[in-house]
């Protein structure tokens, strides 16, 4: 009747990789810098469980008796996007990047998606998902064309006005364009975006839409599977992972995420809870908002004791991260970072986890812990913090 839950935070670096500066993310450092932009973080039940030990954070002590285990996980996959390390947190490490486009997409390509959805196509480059509302919305109202954008990550985004193209049909272009972009062009997601709002006042609606690849290789969430041990996901994740071996509720804000994961905690009997927290990326990373994302840890910090507070004696919960996302830098993009490790449970002990070699040591322990087949990455730390 054992039960897991990892919680991913999605964006909450927690300082430079190995190597950041071959990303072109010298000096990203997510919870750090926004830590000293704020004049020092205030998070008491962060820095209980041991987020001080994790690294040096201003404001947030490191604990004589921490709560929980602790460390930092490096990432070893090529990339730095959401399914990148989701994957990689699951035992699939990537030894080749998704493809980018930062010049845009071929013309051959957007000619294809023009042909095979009937609209044709504003924009194509890379560009702010805010930005490019604010340079191609009107045209997009006035013509009904798509707007096409991608990122410093590997993404083909379609933007459109709910009330100029159905969203039913934003979806099905998504789909065309999914099956388009394989092979060389294998984008990792295709991004519904849809948005509404007049000219100077757009904003995107909560109905945004993830096509992804699917996983090149077994993941804990395939080992899971196999075993017929239950898997709940909260957030995005049956999106990264193109629904194999998950399904999900989709929570727009943070706050939903806790309630959901509150909620799957005191339901589920035994498995898996996997779970993204978005806002961190998507609200505020992206935006540099330092100000939403400060706002953000304050109330992850007092979410804590309800995701922790109803624990059983069997169960383990895992909080970590996908990559980082420093709103304090000019980048608007995701940052090639070292993410938190704080693993809390009954029989959790609270020993240092040090600094991990990859995010799929965390998948490893997870399946050592479930009983399942070791996956083909990552070390398991489960005897340094389990207490039989």
């Amino acid at each position: 009747m054992r039960r897991a839950a990892v919680i991913v935070l999605d964006g909450l670096g927690i300082g430079p990789a190995a190597d950041s500066d071959t990303y072109g993310d010298g000096g990203s450092d997510t919870l750090g810098n926004v830590a000293r932009a704020v004049g020092g973080l205030r998070l008491p039940n962060l820095a209980a469980l041991g987020l001080g030990h994790c690294a040096p954070l201003p404001g947030v002590a490191a604990v004589g008796t921490p709560g929980a285990a602790h460390g930092i996980c490096e990432p070893q996959s090529r990339g730095k996007d959401s399914i990148t390390g989701h994957w990689e947190i699951c035992g699939l490490v990537l030894p080749a990047p998704f493809p980018t486009y930062p010049a845009g997409f071929p013309a051959d390509v957007i000619a294809e998606f023009a042909r095979s959805t009937g609209r044709g196509v504003l924009g194509n480059k890379a560009a702010s998902g805010t930005a490019v509302l604010d340079e191609f919305g009107d045209a997009h109202r006035r013509t009904g064309q798509w707007i096409v954008y991608t990122s410093a990550d590997s993404v083909f985004q379609v933007a459109a006005h709910e009330a100029t193209v159905p969203l039913a049909e934003l979806y099905a272009a998504c789909a065309s364009a999914r099956e388009l972009l394989q092979g060389e062009h294998g984008v990792s997601r295709v991004i519904a975006r849809p948005f509404a709002g007049h000219s100077g006042a757009w904003s995107r609606t909560p109905r945004r839409k993830d096509f992804s690849l699917p996983p090149p290789g077994p993941t804990l969430l395939d080992r899971l599977a196999e075993r017929h041990i239950p898997r709940v996901g909260v957030g995005k994740v049956d999106d990264l992972f193109a629904g194999r071996g998950i399904s999900s509720i989709h929570a727009a804000t943070n706050g939903e995420a806790y309630g959901l994961i509150e909620g799957a905690l005191r339901a589920m009997r035994r498995g898996l809870l996997l779970a993204n927290v978005i806002e961190f990326d998507q609200s505020w990373g992206h935006r540099n908002d330092v100000r939403g994302f400060h706002a953000g840890l304050m109330g992850l910090d007092r979410a804590i004791p309800r995701l922790t507070g109803g624990l059983r004696e069997e169960d383990i919960v895992i909080f970590t991260a996908d990559h980082g996302n420093d709103p304090t830098t000019p980048s608007t993009d995701h940052s090639r970072e070292v993410v938190p490790l704080l693993v809390v449970g009954p029989r959790v002990r609270a020993v240092s986890l040090g600094r991990r070699r990859t995010f799929a040591d965390i998948g490893q322990t997870v399946a050592e812990f479930l009983g399942v087949t070791p996956l083909a990455a990552g070390t398991s730390f489960l005897s340094e913090v389990w207490i039989d």
